[in-house]
């Protein structure tokens, strides 16, 4: 007889939720860890100085509180705490205009001035119906349970952001703002569907917030295994799966890993179509990022931007534009569209009294070993002159350290592979349930499944379905 109903290898956020998910329907669970710790990019380390301490890769969490998964979940029982600061996220501007994004809706649209109008009337239904919206797109393609809601969000975000913001827009401060939002998805803003990003996370930050974890975003990986725990799961460190014959005996394996590594593990045993195509998945661009322990908080021209926990960097939309085009195509930029957090203004367990963190990171190219910290820093002292004095330590982490760091980071690109219309809802080949394999007993629970990168855990979510249906 098997010894578990079903193994997760990998305990990041989805092969946690994949665990929970089987648990609660009554399944014996193993996870499987390769490192030390649990939590995949979802840990909390002090990198820099004593005292301080830095998130390793994941930050804010719109959709760590927003996602259907999540949302059913009362991980506060555990010690998780989410921080609201008082804006979601501030994109300003050098001079010294900045454009804010608030839970209320109005009170955005009044800081993007004569195109606020446009942005309420463009928001304010998707706000509305976001619970049904965000059911809709998290997933694999689905019958829609809300098909008018899905429809309505089509419309616009199967355009290029490029083409969006310049219709929804006349300023260029606006366009420049949503172009933030849209390079999220690590995509050219040329490339179709990159308006959905946009819109996403525009609506998130009015319906849930960006909120950080309270302690750190360890703290959401820790409060998912302690419910773990209290199903019945069990969860094992520092034993790296490299075959399948590493797996004690079970009825099902979840896989929280890349397709390059699920072919390492057991590509001998699938057909050799279903090989190929994992073989062809694409990655995307990577990321260098940058931790900061500060002596003061980040010295914004715009003092507005300390109401925010989020700044997004690029004055306008051609410089986002190029920014992205340039590290799709293999090219560093001198002036990156640059995503940063300052934790440490609203919770003060990140850094000693007095003292703050700061967190950067831009895109780069695929692999890329280029220290960015200097042209990441340069764009900051353009909207906060002054900030390099504040600096008391770094530390760096290049694309190339990311794939190091993490085996799911393949060349830095912490999405699981590039979210491009091609691989959006396909992701890692085109089958009618992406979670599944050839092999009735191997499932994907990774973010290289639909609907990609995030902390929304709904990747592990609807694995674990697929594999309940099987085990049932």
């Amino acid at each position: 007889m098997a010894e578990y109903d079903a193994v997760v290898v990998g305990a990041g956020p989805n092969g946690l939720s994949a665990a929970i998910t089987l648990a609660e329907a009554g399944c014996r669970v193993l996870v499987r860890e390769a490192a030390d710790t649990i939590g995949g990019g979802t840990r909390t380390l002090p990198l820099t100085l004593p005292g301080f301490r830095h998130d390793i890769c994941s930050a804010i969490h719109p959709l760590g509180i927003g996602s259907p998964f999540f949302r059913r979940l009362d991980l506060t029982r555990y010690g998780l705490e989410w921080i609201q600061p008082p804006a979601a996220l501030a994109h300003p501007f050098e001079d010294g205009s900045t454009v804010i994004l608030y839970r209320d809706l109005a009170a955005t649209s009044a800081t993007l001035g004569s195109d606020g109008d446009g942005y309420r009337r463009l928001m304010a239904p998707l706000v509305q119906q976001w619970p049904a919206l965000l059911d809709a797109i998290l997933g694999p393609l689905r019958l829609p349970r809300a098909p008018l809601t899905l429809a309505r969000f089509g419309l616009r975000a199967l355009w290029p952001a490029t083409t969006l913001a310049r219709r929804l827009f006349s300023e260029e401060t606006g366009r420049a703002f949503f172009a933030g939002l849209a390079a999220h998805a690590i995509l050219p803003l040329e490339k179709p569907a990159t308006s959905a990003f946009g819109l996403v996370l525009g609506l998130l930050g009015h319906a849930v917030g960006w909120p950080l974890p309270r302690g750190g975003s360890q703290r959401i990986t820790e409060a998912m295994a302690a419910h773990l725990r209290t199903l019945g799961g069990e969860i094992e460190t520092s034993v790296p799966v490299r075959r399948l014959a590493d797996l004690p005996a079970h009825r099902v394996v979840l896989f929280n890993l890349t397709p390059r590594q699920l072919l390492d593990i057991a590509g001998d045993t699938f057909p050799a179509g279903y090989r190929r195509g994992l073989q062809s998945f694409r990655h995307g661009p990577g990321v260098c990022k940058v931790d900061w322990a500060l002596s003061e908080p980040i010295p914004w021209r715009n003092v507005a931007c300390r109401q925010a926990g989020t700044v997004h960097l690029g004055a306008t939309l051609a410089e986002i534009a190029q920014s992205e085009k340039d590290v799709w195509n293999g090219r560093h930029n001198d002036r990156p569209y640059v995503i940063v957090v300052q934790q440490s203004l609203f919770d003060e367990s990140r850094a000693p009294a007095g003292q703050h963190t700061g967190w950067a990171y831009c895109h780069t190219p695929h692999g890329s070993n280029q220290d960015a910290s200097m042209i990441i820093e340069n764009q900051i002292e353009r909207f906060a002159p002054g900030f390099r004095d504040c600096i008391l330590a770094r530390h760096v982490t290049t694309a190339a350290g990311f794939a190091r760091y993490n085996m799911n980071y393949i060349g830095g690109d912490i999405n699981g592979g590039a979210q491009t219309i091609g691989q959006l809802f396909t992701r890692p080949v085109a089958r009618l349930n992406p979670y599944t394999t050839p092999r009735p007993d191997i499932f994907i629970c990774s973010s290289s499944t639909p609907p990609g990168g995030g902390v929304h855990g709904m990747c592990g979510y609807h694995a674990a379905q697929a594999a309940i249906r099987h085990l049932s």
